[in-house]
C-alpha cells in the first residue's frame, strides 16, 4: 500500500516493515526538472517529520521529510548520476528503501484517494 504525507513524500510499503520513500508525481510536476537530490546515507535514522535531504529543480529547492520514523536500508544511487529519473517516474525512482520503526504512524498518512483530494485543494 502507498501512503502520502502532507509534504508530498510517499512511502510504498513492500511488506509489514519495509518500504520505498520518494516524492509524489504531484510534487515532481510542481518542481519541474529535477537537477539534484541530496541523498541520505544507508543506516541513517530519521524521526517522522525530520528532514532527510533535499531536492532541487531549475525552479525551486525543497527539503525532504521522513513520513514515519525510519532507518535507511539503501539509497537509490542512480539519482546521484541522473536526478531527472524522478521526473520520468517518481513512483518507480524512489529516493530510499527504508525500515519503518513505528508502523502505527502510517495511519496518520493519506491513502491515494485522500492524497488526490489534498492535491486538488492545494492546486
Amino acid at each position: 500500500m502507498i501512503y502520502y504525507s502532507k509534504t508530498h513524500e510517499y512511502i510504498n510499503m513492500i511488506n509489514d516493515t519495509e518500504g520505498y520513500v520518494g516524492i509524489s508525481a504531484f510534487a515532481a510536476k510542481q518542481l519541474g526538472n529535477v537537477v539534484y537530490v541530496d541523498l541520505p546515507e544507508a543506516d541513517d535514522e530519521f524521526e517522522q517529520g525530520e528532514d532527510f535531504g533535499a531536492i532541487e529543480s531549475v525552479k525551486a529547492a525543497s527539503d525532504l521529510y521522513a513520513p514515519v520514523d525510519l532507518e535507511v536500508i539503501e539509497v537509490n544511487e542512480a539519482l546521484a548520476d541522473d536526478p531527472r529519473l524522478i521526473n520520468a517516474d517518481p513512483m518507480k525512482n524512489f529516493i530510499m528503501k527504508v525500515e519503518v520503526k513505528d508502523a502505527s504512524q502510517l495511519e496518520e498518512l493519506m491513502d491515494e484517494a485522500a492524497y488526490a483530494d489534498f492535491c486538488a485543494k492545494e492546486h
